[in-house]
């Protein structure tokens, strides 16, 4: 034991004690600072740079990955927010199309509930709508007629809305599928509202991420142990910095694994460990569910979607086709006779011009802020039921798949932070204690 009491005799203790200290410091502010890295900021920060876009396209990928690289930029944007649309397509091919097809999202909305709702709020436009098709189509013959004609085409198209109507939804939701795409809803809003990914780890994943930063401080400082008793033995001035790389990488990689892994709970040399966002997966699902159907997949945006979509050509062609045949009967008796006064041509082009100017006014009750919410619930619960349910590796996948390819950017920034750790360590100490 001789060697071990003139080891102990030769180190300098305040020295020697003061790297694990260090190594705790610099890997606290190692996941503080790796925090605001995936987060912040939301919007991409820097300066464009003369042909930097140029030169970033023969640049080796994990480079150009770097956000605001490929766009001629040097600075930086928080990697979720970066990564928002991708983030949202993953989202989409490993939960929400697990979690429900978009015919169930329509009947977890109760169509019927929409009919009713959509001929309450359409019915008062009926009239005024027929009178300005009329007006602009065949203003003579619409002039001519007695007010108690034109009064009873109006009650004819009235008292067919209801069926119209329930036409109309129930043709939505058998072409649903083809209609509505979940994938390009939450794609575009993600990549429009980054900040909205952003919440989404944060509102349930704060006290896991608050509590990965202290955990910086405990694994650099175990990790420091080591590393002091290696650099006491061998006294070489390049040590301190290369380990301080190694504690630096390791420190950001063992944060994220604290966070993601092991997916199911699993016994590590007797202890217990799990996925800190995986133990809280239910309250994380309501959380989640809740910002979908407020934000993201809602009623308004749907029939926004439905009408303006890259499908809406289709959409707006299927409505006025169930909706022709309301104006054919509207005329009733007098049908034959307008058709013969008027002209055959004539009369379907007005036909025709109900039918499309009534399009964009029946989803318009979409649009209704109230109803809109009280729809946005029934979303809720289903997509929280199904978040639940999902196996946790699905889960994972869900909330760092679109990161996980990043992650190699906070780690290398956790190595060039250990080394200038290590550097400023031998600056204060010198060299082997």
């Amino acid at each position: 034991m001789d060697w071990l009491s003139e080891w102990a005799g030769d180190i300098h203790w305040v020295a020697f004690v003061s790297i694990p200290v260090f190594t705790g410091v610099i890997g606290f502010l190692i996941n503080w600072s790796g925090l605001w890295m995936l987060f912040s900021p939301v919007k991409f920060h820097g300066v464009t740079i003369p042909g930097m876009r140029e030169i970033a396209s023969v640049l080796p990928r994990k480079i150009q990955e770097v956000p605001g690289v490929l766009q001629g930029g040097i600075g930086w944007q928080g990697i979720v927010p970066a990564r928002a649309a991708k983030m949202g397509s993953i989202a989409v091919d490993k939960a929400i199309a697990k979690l429900g097809t978009p015919s169930e999202f329509y009947q977890q909305l109760e169509p019927d509930q929409i009919a009713e709702h959509i001929v309450t709020c359409f019915r008062p436009e009926i009239p005024q709508l027929v009178d300005e098709v009329m007006r602009r189509e065949h203003p003579r013959l619409w002039r001519d007629l007695p007010r108690p004609v034109r009064d009873a085409v109006v009650e004819r198209v009235q008292a067919q809305l209801p069926g119209v109507v329930t036409r109309v939804t129930t043709e939505i939701g058998i072409h649903i599928d083809q209609l509505l795409d979940p994938k390009i809803m939450v794609i575009d809003h993600f990549q429009k509202n980054p900040a909205l990914v952003v919440r989404i780890f944060r509102d349930f994943g704060q006290r896991e991420l608050n509590l990965m930063v202290w955990f910086g401080f405990i694994f650099g400082f175990l990790l420091g142990i080591p590393v002091a008793v290696v650099d006491s033995i061998f006294h070489q001035a390049w040590l301190l910095p290369v380990l301080g790389v190694v504690v630096g990488w390791l420190t950001n990689a063992l944060g994220m694994w604290l966070i993601f892994e092991p997916p199911e709970p699993k016994r590590i040399l007797g202890i217990k460990v799990h996925g800190l966002f995986l133990r809280r997966q239910d309250q994380a699902a309501e959380v989640y569910a809740q910002i979908i159907a407020e934000d993201v997949i809602t009623l308004e945006r749907i029939g926004d979607f439905l009408l303006d979509g890259p499908r809406g050509d289709r959409t707006r062609q299927m409505l006025a086709t169930a909706l022709r045949p309301a104006i054919d009967k509207a005329a009733g008796p007098l049908r034959g006779a307008v058709r013969v006064a008027v002209g055959a041509d004539r009369f379907d082009t007005i036909r025709d011009s109900v039918a499309q100017e009534a399009v964009g006014r029946t989803l318009t009750p979409f649009k209704d802020p109230v109803f809109s919410a009280r729809q946005a619930e029934k979303i809720r619960v289903l997509i929280a039921r199904r978040t639940k349910e999902l196996p946790p590796a699905d889960f994972v996948d869900m909330m760092r798949s679109a990161i996980k390819e990043d992650e190699w950017m906070l780690y290398a920034h956790g190595a060039i932070m250990g080394l200038a750790g290590g550097f400023l360590h031998l600056w204060i100490f010198g060299v082997g204690s």
